[in-house]
């Protein structure tokens, strides 16, 4: 036992083995659970060159996007939902041509799942004559090929295989071997989390592992593929956290308000993120437990 007690990390330990120039997958999805907490400790950190993969790209990409740190960008699309577009991402789209590869969300998802299947890409009819491919085959060709059906003689689009140095996925329960169970929607998390070289879970809670075999079958992630779990409550924060706390709309308010100019974004990172030690001290300064409290989830709704 002591052997899975030693997967309980902090986000700054965990932080400090990502080398420069590696990529990173996110999960979550646009404002529901991304993984505030790893974003905030990678500026605090600075670690710089980064190349980020996310289905639906959302809050935690657009924060280190503006702070400066990500060289390339493999998504899917992506927003801040109802608060709008992710002006720090949209930003580096329009000034840097083939800073970003974008496909579909479901072709990101079928990257990820040739990955976590072992094998180095994967055939689908996706994107055919469509102005995604024409832009893909612009500016990332080498992870694109076309070829005939060896039985039906078709023509198919091979996707290279998503293969992340690390992957982070926030979850809401976790035990400390790191078997792990996602509530609501998964998007595509589970087949980015099964990925990577590298797997990490933070998780709103720690419980024992009697808990996760209560209900086996919710085991998303199993504890065999985890290196490392970070036990973070209200590690998401200000987006959504499914079954446990809504998204903040007053503090994403004011983040995309900060957002909107390059020249106004910094001032956000200073006071929130470089202006905090780390998370706890980053949730009393956006409100505490009387702001956490607010946005708890209703038991019937999940939000």
């Amino acid at each position: 036992m002591a052997n899975d007690a030693n997967k309980v990390k902090t986000v700054a330990e965990v932080v400090q083995t990502i080398p420069d120039g590696a990529h990173i997958a996110l999960g979550g999805f646009a404002i529901n659970r991304c993984n505030i907490v790893v974003s905030h400790e990678l500026i605090r950190q600075q670690k710089k060159d980064l190349t980020l993969s996310q289905g639906v790209v959302g809050l935690d990409t657009d924060l280190l996007v503006g702070a400066g740190l990500v060289k390339r960008c493999i998504m899917g699309g992506g927003s801040l939902d109802r608060f709008g577009p992710v002006h720090c991402i949209n930003r580096a789209r329009e000034t840097q041509p083939g800073w970003s590869h974008d496909y579909s969300s479901l072709t990101i998802c079928l990257k990820y799942l040739a990955g976590a299947l072992g094998i180095s890409f994967i055939p689908t009819k996706c994107l055919m004559s469509s102005e995604v491919l024409d832009r893909l085959e612009q500016f990332a060709p080498d992870d694109i090929k076309k070829m005939k059906c060896p039985f039906t003689g078709e023509e198919y689009l091979l996707l290279k295989a998503l293969t992340p140095d690390i992957c982070f996925v926030h979850v809401q329960v976790a035990d400390r071997e790191g078997n792990a169970q996602i509530s609501g929607a998964r998007w595509e998390n589970e087949e980015q989390a099964k990925s990577g070289k590298r797997l990490v879970v933070v998780t709103e809670e720690l419980v024992p592992t009697e808990y996760i075999q209560r209900n086996p079958e919710r085991t998303i992630i199993p504890g065999h593929r985890v290196e490392a779990i970070i036990h973070q409550p209200f590690g998401a924060h200000p987006t959504a956290c499914f079954d446990y706390y809504d998204y903040d709309a007053d503090h994403l308010r004011l983040y995309v308000n900060h957002s909107k100019k390059k020249e106004t974004f910094p001032d956000y990172v200073n006071k929130y993120i470089l202006g905090t030690k780390d998370h706890w001290e980053y949730l009393d300064k956006v409100g505490g437990l009387k702001q956490m409290n607010e946005i708890r989830a209703e038991k019937l709704l999940g939000y």
